[in-house]
């Protein structure tokens, strides 16, 4: 089968399409044929070994693992002998980051713990675009957040992967949504659905001295005593996306119960509870390109300049 290999840590022009051998499903596990993918952050982190200490689980001085992809939407070809909620041409969608990734690949063999029937209205490409970020974004929101009807949330860097998810989520709940981006996406978070939307280029939204119940960073670039600044008395704010390991680890340390890192693990549960928001109508993926699979490298590159609307999907090899 065709798929893109990872020998040695760097850019994505590293990345070589090479044929390889079809992987054979484990017990526990589904051959999925893959129809789509979507690039995230962490390919391109973990193909450039950042930061650093990541090595430790990456693999110290080459790729532990040699086909990087964590987000795939396929049909199931075949199952292992211990599987019973799937069966061959069910149409599925899943997330690998726990399991070795390998989506960037025609097939790939998946935990079935991590997957799911693809929702009904939504096309392959649109069904990958979903795992990494919008478990991401709802267990933020979720887990870490603890969100309720009627609170006042705040989603900054609401235009991106995570943040797309996160206002529609955040409504699906209830809540008063604020979206804070750019300039040019001001359009675009308040047709998601945000009840205020904030330009950060052009206003300092800490020092309106509004009060939120729950923040999302989905960017990372927020201190500890700004986000604390713009929480109410017991709120609560979960961070992803770190833009610095000074940032990481001064939430990691000073964040405490009112503040959490978000490190997002899919699993199951969580994609049937998006599927069921997907199809009601409150949630849907917002695509900013499409490239063809040859063009994987070129995909996580665009994706690595920080500017991307929404998500980035590669069609079917």
């Amino acid at each position: 089968m065709k798929a893109f290999i990872l020998e040695k840590y760097g850019p994505p022009e590293v990345l070589q399409m090479a044929e390889v051998e079809e992987p054979a499903p484990a017990g526990d596990e589904a051959l999925v044929r893959v129809l789509a993918v979507s690039v995230n952050p962490a390919d391109w982190r973990s193909m450039r070994a950042k930061p650093f200490f990541s090595r430790a689980t990456l693999g110290l001085l080459r790729p532990k693992h040699r086909i990087p992809g964590v987000d795939v939407a396929g049909q199931v070809e075949a199952v292992g002998s211990g599987v019973h909620d799937f069966k061959p041409g069910d149409e599925v969608y899943a997330n690998l980051l726990d399991h070795g990734s390998g989506g960037f690949a025609e097939y790939v063999s998946v935990p079935v713990e991590v997957m799911a029937l693809k929702p009904a209205n939504l096309s392959f490409e649109e069904a990958a675009a979903v795992p990494m970020a919008a478990v991401t974004a709802l267990q933020g929101l979720r887990r870490h957040g603890e969100i309720r009807p009627g609170q006042r949330v705040l989603i900054n860097g609401a235009s991106g992967g995570i943040g797309t998810f996160a206002v529609q989520i955040a409504k699906s709940y209830g809540s008063e949504v604020t979206g804070v981006t750019s300039t040019r996406n001001i359009d675009l978070v308040d047709s998601l659905g945000a009840d205020h939307v904030i330009d950060y280029t052009t206003t300092d939204f800490f020092a309106s001295g509004q009060r939120y119940d729950l923040i999302l960073d989905t960017i990372g670039n927020l201190s500890v005593r700004d986000l604390r600044g713009a929480l109410i008395e017991g709120g609560k704010a979960a961070v992803v996306g770190f833009t610095s390991v000074a940032k990481l680890i001064s939430v990691s340390l000073r964040g405490g119960k009112d503040i959490a890192q978000v490190s997002a693990h899919v699993a199951t549960t969580d994609l049937e509870f998006l599927s069921n928001l997907i199809e009601a109508g409150k949630v849907h993926p917002h695509i900013d390109r499409r490239y063809p699979f040859a063009e994987i490298p070129a995909a996580i590159s665009y994706l690595e300049q920080g500017h991307a609307r929404g998500k980035v999907v590669v069609g079917a090899p």
